[in-house]
C-alpha cells in the first residue's frame, strides 16, 4: 500500500514531521501528563520541562511530578485544560486512536460526582479539537487505593456504555493483584476491555498471575516477559497485547537503551505489541518519536515498525 511504503520511507529518512502525518494509535496515555507542553504554556504561562536523563525509581518520578505539576491543575477548569492539551498533542502526532480516561477519584474531585459531566468533558474536547480521533474512554484505578473505596467510586461508572476499558496502575507492589478480582469480574460483566499495568517493575511471573487472575486482554508495559520464554509463549498463545512505552522504560531505568529494548525480541517471537507515549510531559515521548528512536537504535526495522503501527490501529475482537 502507498501509505505503508511512504511511512517506511519516512522512518528510514528520519523525517519526524512526515512520520507524524501517518495514522497511529496511542493506547497507553495518562492524559494528566500526556498533553502538549506548548499549549499548556500558552494557556497558563507555566513551563513544564521533561526529564533529560535516566532516573532510578518511581519516587524520583513522583518528585518530578510534584515539582512541575503538583496541584496546579487540581480544579475542574485545570482538568479540562489537560484534556484539551492531550487531544492537541495527539492530533499533532497523527494519533487517530487514543485511549485515555480519568482516575475514579477524579469524578468527585473535578466533576461533581457527575459521570455524564466527566464523559462530556472528554467527548466535547474530542469533537472540537480532533474529531478524526477515535476516543476510547477508560476507567482508571490506582493500585494504592483500598478495594472498598474503589468499589464505592465505581458505582458511578458502571452501566455507562461510553467507557471502553478499565486499567489498573501505580506501584506493582502496593497490594496483591488478586484483591482486584471482584472489580475486574464486574468490569467484564459490563463489557469493558480489561487492562492493567504489570511487568514494568515486577517479574515475568507477575504478568501471568495478573492475566490469569483478572482475565486481562491487554497489559500495559509487560516488558518483563522477555525474561522467561514460557511467559512469551503464554502471551502468544492467549493473544495478550502488550502496550509498550520504550522511552519511559529507558528513562526509568527498566532497560539500558533503545537498541536492547525487549519490544524487538517480543515482536519477533509473535507477541502482539503496540508502541505508545506514556507521559509526554515527563518523558518527551510522543508516539512518532518512539517509532523513530526504535528505528535509529536498530531495535526494529522500518518494515517491522510499520507492521506494529498498522496492528495498533485494529480494534481487537475479544
Amino acid at each position: 500500500m502507498w501509505e505503508d511504503s511512504s511511512f517506511i520511507e519516512a522512518i528510514k529518512k528520519g523525517d519526524l514531521e512526515v512520520i507524524r502525518r501517518f495514522p497511529k494509535s496511542d493506547l497507553h496515555n495518562h492524559f494528566v501528563l500526556g498533553g502538549c507542553r506548548e499549549y499548556i504554556l500558552s494557556e497558563t504561562g507555566y513551563a513544564i520541562n521533561p526529564i533529560s536523563s535516566p532516573i532510578s525509581s518511581m519516587n524520583e518520578m513522583d518528585a518530578w511530578s510534584s515539582r512541575y505539576v503538583g496541584n496546579r491543575f487540581n480544579s475542574p477548569e485545570g482538568r479540562k485544560l489537560l484534556i484539551e492539551a492531550t487531544f492537541i498533542q495527539a492530533k499533532a502526532d497523527g494519533v487517530t486512536v487514543l485511549e485515555i480516561g480519568e482516575d475514579v477519584w477524579g469524578l468527585g474531585a473535578f466533576f461533581h460526582n457527575d459521570t455524564e459531566e466527566l464523559i462530556a468533558a472528554f467527548q466535547e474536547a474530542n469533537a472540537r479539537i480532533a474529531p478524526e480521533i477515535e476516543l476510547r474512554l477508560q476507567i482508571g484505578l490506582s493500585r494504592h487505593c483500598s478495594i472498598d473505596y474503589l468499589e464505592d467510586c465505581l458505582k458511578h461508572f458502571w452501566g455507562h456504555k461510553e467507557f471502553y476499558s478499565i486499567d489498573l496502575y501505580g506501584d506493582e507492589a502496593a497490594q496483591p493483584i488478586e484483591r482486584f478480582i471482584p472489580i475486574y469480574e464486574k468490569a467484564a460483566e459490563k463489557g469493558l476491555v480489561l487492562k492493567a499495568h504489570v511487568g514494568e517493575w515486577g517479574t515475568a511471573k507477575d504478568i501471568v498471575i495478573a492475566v490469569n487472575s483478572l482475565h486481562l486482554r491487554e497489559v500495559q508495559h509487560g516488558i518483563a516477559a522477555v525474561q522467561d520464554e514460557s511467559v512469551i509463549d503464554f502471551l502468544v498463545k492467549n493473544k495478550i497485547r502488550l502496550n509498550i512505552t520504550p522511552t519511559s522504560n529507558v528513562l526509568l531505568g527498566r532497560v539500558p537503551d533503545y537498541k536492547t529494548h525487549p519490544i524487538g525480541q517480543l515482536y519477533r517471537k509473535g507477541v502482539d505489541v503496540t508502541i505508545n507515549s506514556d507521559d509526554v510531559l515527563i518523558f518527551d515521548s510522543d508516539v512518532s518519536k518512539e517509532y523513530l528512536r526504535l528505528y535509529r537504535s536498530g531495535c526494529l526495522t522500518a518494515e517491522e515498525l510499520n507492521d506494529i503501527r498498522r496492528n495498533g490501529l485494529k480494534r481487537k475482537d475479544f
